[in-house]
């Protein structure tokens, strides 16, 4: 009986595993729709900074994946370890459905992430395996370790996913897909540059459904809340998400607002005046370096 109950207790850790490695299948590859994986160092990053593109993405077809490189479990200033860890993880994934994206996180623990050789394997493999057209994550210049290495990690993949020999177990891409990183406002050594932007007006309450289901993060303050904090939050459902709107939802409005000459350039002068909210991108000069008329391919949101 000790043993079979042992047994059970094994099965149960590797389903555990299991659960937080994947998400959903993957979906089938060559039906001509692009393929975008976002690298984000916690279960929150991706989804602040792309997920009014991915919804935008997903709308037309394409197949999206944002993948946690830590599992997020000191993220939080009154619980930590496994029990933190799997709430964030059923964060995401429910951001994941509202979104109709795949979502993964590596269990690899907060803030202990390291731009070691196994976890540039690791990046390169999930680049490998999703056939990315388009890769995305932070710049290597940022406030958090673990935001910063993740950068560093998916810039030294953008390479080595074209190399055969580096990760033999996992086909090489043909092509090289195009890196792009995340906006932010940090000016040393170089400031984030626009070469991408994009409204995400049409599918802003989406995102903010997305941000809704990260409440660990959102409603609790992550590692940064305090007793104070959530006492400035209200309780209630539609009370909550007006809050998050009015917070979260002034981030975007502030991203349009400071790259408005960037917007008129891809959107033309009405639309560019009238977008409220966006999300921009600079393309990563270790990957491919696309073209004006590939850009619009990889990001079919603009219109002839």
């Amino acid at each position: 009986m000790r043993i079979r109950c042992v047994a059970a207790a094994v099965v149960a850790i590797v389903i555990a595993q299991t659960s937080l490695q994947l998400c959903q299948a993957e979906p089938a590859e060559g039906d001509g729709k692009l393929r975008i994986i976002c690298f984000g160092a916690h279960p929150d990053d991706a989804e602040f900074k792309a997920s009014g593109v991915a919804a935008k993405w997903t709308a037309l077809g394409h197949h999206v994946k944002f993948v946690s490189v830590t599992n997020g479990d000191i993220g939080h200033w009154k619980m930590a370890g496994g029990p933190l860890a799997q709430r964030r993880l059923a964060e995401v994934k429910q951001a994941a459905k509202i979104l109709g994206i795949e979502t993964e996180v590596l269990d690899i623990h907060d803030g202990e992430l390291l731009p070691t050789l196994d976890n540039r394997r690791t990046l390169t493999r999930l680049i490998r395996e999703w056939k990315a057209d388009v890769v995305m994550s932070h710049r290597p210049n940022d406030y958090h370790p673990d935001h910063r290495y993740t950068g560093v990690l998916v810039q030294d993949a953008a390479f080595m996913v074209t190399v055969p020999f580096f990760c033999p177990d996992t086909p090489p891409l043909e092509k090289n897909p195009a890196f792009f990183y995340y906006s932010d406002n940090f000016q040393r050594p170089n400031p984030f540059t626009p070469d991408v932007i994009v409204a995400i007006d049409d599918v802003f309450e989406k995102k903010m459904d997305a941000v809704d289901a990260l409440p660990s993060q959102v409603y609790e303050g992550g590692a940064s809340g305090s007793v104070a904090f959530e006492a400035e939050v209200p309780k209630d459902p539609a009370g909550r998400r007006a809050w998050a709107v009015k917070v979260h939802g002034g981030r975007y409005a502030a991203v349009a607002d400071k790259h408005r000459e960037a917007l008129i350039k891809w959107y033309g002068a009405e639309k560019g005046k009238a977008a409220k909210y966006a999300e921009a991108f600079e393309v990563c000069e270790y990957g491919r370096r696309p073209t004006p008329e590939e850009l619009k391919k990889l990001f079919p949101f603009f219109g002839p």
